[in-house]
């Protein structure tokens, strides 16, 4: 079903059930995943996904805190989580011969948390201090920041660490509820990758006594807003960034915008790194990304420049994003095809980012390989690349910039 040794099952209860057997590999990969994240969010809630997440760890109703955290270390393996604006994630690595063991202990975290209110009262210092921390980061909040200034009507917009006011806000009925309304059947998959059996995965998975069913979600898909947001703050360097809309996750045109934005500002010999710093030293670092959700998605350029550099630096970003579309030749378009055939085909040696492939089946009816993507990058042409990005680009973008006021003062001339 799209490559060897991927396998699919669908549980009586719901629960999807993928796996990718590596029988050569010493360790398997194995992940919860939950689809929900902070745009499902109420602003009165803002934050409450990435807030569970954290209390996942902090005991079950078999195991408290210290046992739970004896276990997990005892495993010897990675326990790790992560809320993005659409998934929460759960996941672990450990030895093959301890991946039943670990499942068990995710199941456990993720359908029978404790969430004792002593401890909420002490992790939600920690989540504020991590707020903190994001304040202090300037390129972090500053992409916050530009985020909420593209989507400034829509939970889409706003951090996953959610607001001071309702982090400190939010009681432990409020996390409880959340829970049983959403982290249930059928809104759950659970992928692994390794040396495993996927019968002997299902087996336990089907055996296992799920709990309830979750609401119905209903995504409204956001307007991107465009224009230049400008944030005041005495940093050593302005950061900007801009973004257009770009494609959803299950895009049939994801060849076509893996391809563009290699070529934009990914590596070394991107269009970006070269002119912007190569040439003319006005950036230490300089990329583009491609953000995608079940609705939309996002394309950005992110850069820092000294204060002093901006104007220059303004001026050369926007004319190699002009002369973009006139510079990509055959010869580009073949490098593009055999960077992006490694990095997919070095991806298919890790376990861990094999756990992480198999989530996509959230996105999509079938889950296509690693090597079928590659097949459909190499019919890429460079006549469907120039209308692509003459498209896109042909947008007006989002631009924030983060920085000391008379910088910015020099950035609206030109903005």
């Amino acid at each position: 079903m799209g490559f060897d040794n991927f396998q699919e099952s669908k549980l009586d209860s719901g629960v999807l059930v993928l796996s990718h057997g590596m029988p050569a590999a010493q360790t398997v990969a194995l992940g919860i995943f939950i689809d929900v994240g902070s745009r499902d969010e109420l602003s009165h809630v803002a934050g409450i996904a990435h807030a569970l997440e954290h209390m996942m760890f902090k005991g079950t109703t078999h195991l408290d805190v210290h046992k739970l955290s004896q276990r997990l270390d005892n495993l010897g393996g990675n326990a790790n989580a992560y809320t993005s604006r659409e998934r929460t994630c759960f996941h672990l690595q450990v030895l093959h011969e301890d991946w039943q063991e670990a499942l068990k202990l995710l199941l456990d975290m993720v359908q029978n948390p404790a969430i004792p209110d002593e401890e909420w009262q002490r992790e939600r210092e920690v989540i504020l201090s991590e707020m903190a921390m994001v304040e202090d980061t300037p390129d972090e909040w500053m992409f916050d920041q530009h985020m909420q200034a593209m989507f400034p009507d829509s939970a889409f917009g706003a951090s996953t660490l959610g607001t001071r006011e309702s982090i400190l806000s939010m009681h432990v009925d409020d996390l409880r509820d959340y829970l049983h309304q959403h982290y249930q059947p059928p809104r759950l998959l659970v992928s692994a990758a390794g040396r495993i059996e996927h019968a002997e995965l299902v087996d336990l998975l089907q055996a296992y006594p799920w709990k309830g069913k979750s609401v119905a979600l209903v995504r409204e898909c956001p307007i991107a807003a465009t224009g230049v947001q400008y944030l005041e703050r005495s940093t050593e360097q302005v950061q900007i960034a801009l973004s257009w809309p770009g494609i959803s996750a299950a895009s049939a045109e994801r060849p076509l915008a893996w391809v563009a934005n290699q070529l934009l500002g990914v590596g070394m010999s991107s269009s970006l790194f070269r002119e912007v710093r190569e040439k003319r030293g006005l950036v230490y670092g300089i990329g583009s990304h491609l953000s995608t959700y079940t609705d939309l998605g996002i394309w950005s350029v992110s850069c820092a420049t000294d204060p002093k550099l901006l104007a220059p630096c303004l001026q050369v970003l926007q004319e190699t994003l002009t002369g973009y579309v006139d510079e990509l030749s055959d010869e580009l378009l073949m490098r593009a095809k055999r960077q992006l055939e490694v990095q997919l085909r070095m991806g298919m040696d890790s376990v861990e980012g094999y756990m992480l492939y198999l989530s996509g089946r959230f996105d999509e009816p079938v889950l296509h390989s690693q090597a079928y993507w590659v097949a459909l990058i190499q019919e890429v042409t460079v006549i469907d690349l120039r209308v692509w990005v003459a498209k896109h680009l042909a947008a007006e973008p989002m631009w924030t910039l983060l920085g000391p006021k008379k910088a910015l003062q020099s950035a609206r001339n030109i903005l």
